[in-house]
């Protein structure tokens, strides 16, 4: 069984490839298009802890990198303009585009002459979907046309990740269960001795004194074999006084 050191890293795994996928199904199914970054941030903007790379989830091409780096320390750019507004945002010639000079200089150098981000929210996050093209006005058309395409392919991955996520909490709680399970024996066996009772029995006592007192089974268990049984008369005679 792996760890939860090893689920957390399977699960950004996970987040990477797909959204590495997204990307270029993206630049594939865009005509004109030359490359993609795929960004997820909190509903504020800021960068969300589990995803690995940051805020730059995933690009194309390491170019791209930088050139989404930059937005990110400047605050200006196509994709903190999507967060902000949540609207898309065209760029349709870099050459002439005057709001952004760190982005407009990195883009150039790169050959980028248009751009257009797309912004999605999702479960309290927002992803965001870059396509670049060398030629200007290349994108011009991309909500109008490849709108509704591009959604489906960003719900499409957001619904495996939230199924992976899912799935991997799932593993934890049997994780969390199997590690707990030697002291809920050895707790069940002082209270076998105690009461004369079944193994069954004995753990649907601890199992109903936990819920009596608020208190995980696990923990209560642990504190039975840590003071070797002490108190637990008491505690089950109460018990058998509120059934």
């Amino acid at each position: 069984m792996p760890s939860a050191e090893a689920d957390e890293r399977g699960g950004e795994i996970s987040l990477s490839r797909g959204f590495t996928d997204l990307a270029e199904r993206a630049v594939v199914r865009t005509p004109g298009s030359c490359a993609a970054a795929v960004t997820l941030t909190d509903a504020a903007g800021g960068t969300l802890g589990d995803c690995p790379e940051g805020s730059a989830a995933a690009v194309t091409h390491p170019d791209l990198s930088e050139l989404v780096a930059v937005q990110w320390e400047s605050g200006e750019g196509p994709v903190p303009e999507a967060l902000r507004g949540g609207e898309a945002v065209s760029v349709g010639e870099v050459l002439r585009e005057t709001r952004w000079p760190r982005y407009r200089a990195l883009a150039l150098q790169r050959g980028l002459r248009a751009s257009v981000t797309l912004p999605y929210r999702h479960d309290g996050a927002v992803l965001t979907l870059s396509l670049y093209a060398f030629r200007p006005g290349a994108l011009g058309a991309v909500v109008e046309e490849r709108g509704a395409e591009l959604a489906g392919l960003v719900a499409g991955v957001l619904g495996r990740d939230r199924r992976y996520r899912e799935a991997l909490a799932e593993v934890e709680q049997l994780n969390s269960a199997l590690r707990s399970r030697p002291v809920v024996d050895q707790a069940c066996g002082i209270v076998v001795g105690r009461e004369g009772c079944s193994a069954q029995e004995a753990f649907d006592l601890l199992r109903e004194l936990s819920q009596r007192t608020n208190r995980k089974l696990s923990d209560l268990a642990e504190a039975i074999v840590r003071n070797r049984g002490r108190g637990l008369d008491a505690q089950l005679r109460k018990l058998r006084r509120v059934r």
